[in-house]
């Protein structure tokens, strides 16, 4: 079983800049494609961001493109988003997600095996 913790949330002025972390543990997370997604209030939950197992593909939501990175470190098992230029429409609970599939990308939420508990994101206009 892999337990993820995200964290590095918190309140930023719309046009700045935060980096989400996702410690992965109870597994080896380089044999999984991690992914991130995120939940407004009152929205459904959407997909951001995904990186493949090696770290070497990527994929975007078109929301994101341009603005977010994925990215991941295997020996210390985390992965990261960095969110720049931030809107307020970016806030959300985002959530880590890890999935043991092969086939990349998956945007859905249900293709990802393991999930994190979620760290708040705010942009104030």
């Amino acid at each position: 079983q892999v337990q993820l913790v995200e964290s590095g949330g918190g309140l930023v002025q719309t046009g700045g800049s935060l980096r989400l972390s996702c410690a992965a543990s109870g597994g080896t997370n380089s044999r999984y494609a991690m992914g991130w997604f995120r939940q407004a209030p009152g929205k459904e939950r959407e997909f951001v961001a995904t990186i493949s197992w090696s770290g070497s593909r990527t994929y975007y939501a078109d929301s994101v493109k341009g603005r977010f990175t994925i990215s991941r470190d295997n020996a210390k098992n985390t992965v990261y988003l960095q969110m720049n230029s931030l809107k307020p429409e970016d806030t959300a609970v985002y959530y880590c997600t890890a999935t043991s599939s092969t086939f990349f990308p998956k945007s859905n939420w249900s293709a990802y095996n393991y999930r994190g508990q979620g760290t708040q994101v705010t942009v104030s206009s």
